[in-house]
């Protein structure tokens, strides 16, 4: 799984139960009966889970395909811990302390894809049979094409489905379609609070508390983007030469960083801020984003008899 310094607006994706996006406003909490109708209601897979359904596709694509006479090669070069998404609050110190934010990780992974060997292979082959793979792989120039309004009225999202890729989704998540169409409700409705979430009291006030914690750590930033923003800036000051170096520098601002999110309590505050204002939306879209959360749950609930968790 990919990892992204993420801006304040992925405090949803990184913290919240629902994997969406940005928010704001200084409105007060739910009351009992929104905290009772929450317990009912589907929960949203881990970054765990989400990486095993993702390899199950994986593994079912490559069984279609060679079925089709196609080689194809699964991404599992990363383990599990490896494979931890960054995202806006992070608090996992020990994490930190080895990783850093990710940057040595991503790094190698960005090599990897400029050496895709699927897109290798695919160019060894013929004109001919480059068509038939295309075709094998997602349906290619006849595929039907998938639409997903967005929320609010931003437009929509397409994506051409077919072949083995459509397979692979059929047998994890049943319908594809409302599969794509729902999990772009989900992780498209901070495009409706994302102001309100960024103005939000408790997380600025949260905000706050970490940046004078890190501060005090000898790291002067306002949020945690900021951070990673001059770490990132750092590495490619430094570059290939002194890279021991920034991978050092790295880890002493993501520890700190961790530490502060911890100690300020930033995670829960964000996902309480989070969960607030996606509650205000149920109205509209509470039955879109159950069936998505159903519908992760059952891919999961397959993938696990398709592939075993990495190690």
């Amino acid at each position: 799984m990919r990892r992204a310094f993420m801006s304040l607006c992925a405090v949803v994706a990184a913290t919240a139960v629902a994997a969406t996006g940005c928010a704001g406003g200084t409105g007060g909490d739910g009351g009992g009966q929104e905290q009772g109708d929450r317990r009912h209601r589907p929960p949203a897979l881990t970054w765990q889970q989400e990486l095993r359904v993702t390899d199950a596709q994986q593994r079912l694509t490559k069984q279609c395909m060679k079925r089709h006479g196609f080689d194809y090669w699964e991404d599992r070069r990363l383990t599990l811990e490896e494979s931890r998404p960054v995202r806006y609050v992070q608090d996992d110190v020990e994490w930190a302390r080895k990783y850093g934010y990710g940057g040595r990780i991503d790094a190698q992974s960005q090599k990897v894809r400029e050496s895709n060997p699927i897109g290798t292979y695919r160019q060894s082959l013929s004109a001919a049979r480059r068509t038939a793979f295309d075709i094998a792989l997602d349906g290619g120039d006849d595929a039907r094409m998938l639409t997903a309004p967005l929320p609010g009225g931003g437009g929509e999202i397409r994506k051409r489905l077919g072949g083995c890729t459509e397979e692979a989704e059929r047998k994890l998540y049943g319908d594809p379609a409302e599969w794509f169409r729902t999990s772009k409700v989900a992780t498209s409705l901070n495009s409706l609070y994302g102001e309100d979430l960024m103005k939000d009291r408790q997380l600025t006030e949260a905000l706050g508390a970490w940046s004078r914690c890190m501060k005090k750590a000898g790291q002067p930033y306002q949020d945690p983007q900021a951070a990673r923003d001059a770490v990132r800036v750092n590495t490619s000051r430094l570059g290939g030469a002194r890279a021991d170096e920034a991978f050092t520098a790295e880890r002493k601002t993501a520890v700190a960083d961790a530490t502060c999110a911890r100690e300020t309590s930033l995670r829960a505050v964000a996902s309480a801020r989070e969960t607030y204002y996606e509650d205000r939306l149920r109205d509209r879209f509470g039955k879109d984003l159950d069936t998505y959360r159903n519908l992760g749950q059952q891919a999961y609930d397959r993938a696990v008899r398709i592939v075993p968790e990495r190690d």
